[in-house]
């Protein structure tokens, strides 16, 4: 299966794991709850998908590279202990608590997150002393004499045999107390995760053209060579950060993170095509509706990658200024629910309650509820504390902590706007009535936003009509769209007209012959 459908599966058997009954305890009990154990190549995403899982969740998680332990340091260490059996004192051999073990242990101290995932990577490449010990802890879900606490379930990831020498195969013993899941890549399914998460235009559009070169791994005389889904996205980040400086990487520098020669020599050559694109077409003038019929007819007349390659520019930047909406708002949400506390608050408007999802981000007791700035300050407190827990507890993701940053720099400066006018607004009316006043620009701004992002998308509808009319650039400017995670969040917000005629028309039209294509073949 995919990654996507590994991470579903990882998610419901949480849910089934951690499901109570009407007694409290666990439906599934501790000794039923088999270990899920991932095998699938290197780098299509088994220890991203753990992180997700553990965020979405709620719950704590905890995670150990096996082949950087020993013995010791998996187990414990031995110690010497006098035990009395039968009325005779003996000399037993006892073990310090398991290094793995005492970090679930330190990890609910820390978050007081009581249940979580142990996950544990590459173990079937455990050293031979160690190997006993790992048998031990999916069968048993113990290292040494100590127990995995309960609520903490096991995930294990591994690669096959013929992507690494030093695996072992487990036996029949073992499989038959886990929860065995296949991963195998998906190129469909990896660019949807590469547009939310930003991978670089170049890297998706050259991977649109050549989808087998997203996961290749295969040994020659010269030894192995590889492309990983890692390595693309690692590049991709390397390559953005040298934009910024200025840099460009050339084949020496894709060649050290794409380890396969002739798939980075061909990337780095796209690379330079890209580039050369980028600055022909000149995207943004096109999203503005600045374009002329010159550029129009050489994009008609270009050849399909260079048509492909600029069809992924203009998605790229639609889907950039897409996620800037969709952050502004997420912002103006959290920014919503903080000051309708604030209103709340009012002299004569009942108690103090949390900041909006159950936090309490009160001030305390005695003090005064006309003041306005003591009350704002006291719900900035509040959200710094909110969003410091939820960071120890490691649960916030990159957006998240975006959100947080942006809302607070907004509260500092209504405060701090609020405070020069202090002597103005001494009832709860009158600050209340400043803050709307403040909150709206921001407001303002973000339709702005809003505005400009629909007006992009129907320019670049504009120049794809003129230059493609309904033909195959048409298509994948649209298939893009529907799978491009930001756009598809904005266009259930914004009614594109256009989006949708063509959906039915073309998407529809595709489908159909696909059908007629197959029957022919039968």
């Amino acid at each position: 299966m995919n990654i996507r459908r590994a991470k579903e599966e990882i998610k419901d058997t949480i849910e089934a794991y951690l499901y109570r009954d009407e007694m409290g305890a666990y439906a599934i009990p501790s000794i039923r709850q088999r270990p899920v154990l991932l095998i699938g190549p290197p780098g299509v995403g088994k220890t991203q998908i753990m992180e997700q899982v553990a965020k979405e969740c709620g719950i704590g998680l905890v995670a150990y590279t096996i082949t950087h332990h020993t013995r010791q340091s998996a187990v414990g260490l031995p110690f010497i202990e006098k035990k009395n059996y039968g009325g005779r004192e003996y000399s037993v051999t006892e073990y310090t608590m398991s290094e793995i073990v005492a970090s679930i242990y330190e990890k609910i101290e820390d978050t007081g997150l009581k249940e979580g995932i142990l996950f544990i990577d590459e173990i079937n490449c455990v050293s031979e002393t160690l190997a006993p010990a790992m048998l031990q802890f999916l069968q048993c879900k113990t290292f040494g004499t100590h127990q995995i606490p309960e609520g903490w379930i096991i995930v294990a990831a591994g690669n096959p045999p013929e992507y690494n020498k030093s695996v072992r195969e487990f036996d029949v013993v073992t499989l038959d107390r886990i929860k065995l899941i296949q991963v195998e890549p998906d190129f469909d399914v990896w660019k949807e995760y590469a547009y939310q998460s930003g991978i670089h235009p170049a890297v998706i559009s050259y991977l649109n053209i050549k989808r087998q070169n997203l996961c290749h791994i295969e040994t020659t005389v010269d030894g192995k060579r590889f492309a990983t889904p890692r390595g693309w996205e690692d590049l991709s980040q390397l390559i953005q950060v040298y934009e910024k400086l200025g840099k460009r990487a050339d084949r020496e520098v894709t060649g050290q993170y794409i380890q396969d020669p002739k798939i980075s020599k061909d990337f780095a050559n796209y690379l330079e095509l890209f580039y050369k694109y980028q600055n022909d077409y000149q995207v943004d003038r096109i999203l503005a509706g600045q374009w002329n019929e010159e550029l129009c007819l050489r994009a008609e007349k270009a050849p399909f990658d260079e048509r492909l390659s600029m069809t992924g520019l203009l998605l790229s930047r639609l889907s950039a200024q897409f996620g800037r909406v969709l952050l502004q708002e997420k912002v103006m949400e959290k920014l919503t629910s903080i000051l309708r506390h604030f209103q709340e608050e009012e002299p004569g408007n009942g108690e103090d309650a949390g900041a909006g999802n159950g936090e309490d981000v009160g001030v305390g007791n005695g003090r005064e509820k006309g003041d306005a700035f003591v009350r704002l300050s006291a719900l900035i407190s509040g959200t710094e504390k909110e969003r410091d827990k939820f960071k120890t507890q490691e649960l916030l993701t990159r957006q998240d902590e975006l959100v947080y940053g942006r809302v607070l720099s907004l509260l500092e400066g209504y405060r701090e706007a609020l405070l020069h006018r202090e002597a103005d607004l001494r009832s709860g009316a009158d600050a209340w009535d400043f803050l709307r006043e403040q909150f709206g620009a921001d407001s303002d701004r973000y339709e702005d936003a809003f505005d400009q992002a629909a007006a992009m998308l129907e320019h670049g509808f504009d120049f794809m009509e003129a230059a493609f009319g309904s033909g195959q650039e048409m298509v994948i400017f649209l298939t893009e769209l529907n799978s491009n995670y930001y756009c598809a969040a904005f266009l259930k917000e914004y009614d594109c007209q256009r989006y949708y005629e063509y959906n039915k028309q073309l998407l529809f039209d595709e489908e159909e012959q696909l059908i007629r294509q197959q029957l022919r073949r039968t």
